[in-house]
């Protein structure tokens, strides 16, 4: 779930994290008290019973990062360059292997460094595809935004491994 206020440039983004019990709350309104409340997004709804995730909210003044755990909420203000916030978190491996490639590079280069990937049975790989008894946890998504007060660009694929599904947005 993603959410860009075009006036201010803020943008929200939840990833779902691995810890998730049956029957809890949904987690895609986060995105939304981010953008609306900043900082004070968690004074606004209570996260107790909900599965775990990684908010990121990346504003002109500040690169801001929660983890909920299932118990807690860790906040972690970034400085500014190019990070990786993934949903298996720094244990999953991805930025250790990819961050590189994608810090080197122009923005408009990343989906062709995603796109040189196809999917894995390994959560370190950049694009996943991981069956689990009757389910698959999947890449199902890709999206680079580029936000600032008064204009939003995005380019998205529902297929990001797949050379020339990127699609570009404004």
């Amino acid at each position: 779930w993603c959410v860009t206020d075009t006036g201010t440039g803020a943008t929200a983004l939840v990833l779902n994290r691995p810890q998730r019990p049956d029957g809890t709350p949904s987690r895609g309104g986060l995105p939304l008290l981010a953008v609306a409340h900043g900082a004070d997004w968690s004074s606004y709804v209570d996260v107790a019973g909900m599965a775990s995730f990684a908010l990121v909210l990346a504003a002109p003044d500040a690169l801001t990062l929660w983890v909920f755990d299932g118990v807690q909420v860790t906040s972690t203000l970034l400085p500014p360059g190019t990070h990786m916030v993934t949903s298996g978190g720094a244990e999953d491996g991805k930025a250790e292997r990819f961050l590189g490639d994608f810090a080197a590079a122009p923005v408009d280069a990343w989906p062709g460094l995603v796109g040189g990937h196809d999917p894995q049975d390994d959560p370190a790989a950049l694009v996943v595809r991981h069956p689990t008894g009757d389910a698959v946890y999947a890449t199902v998504f890709g999206q680079v935004i580029a936000a600032r007060p008064g204009r939003l660009a995005l380019h998205w694929s529902r297929t990001p491994w797949v050379a020339g599904t990127w699609q570009p947005g404004e």
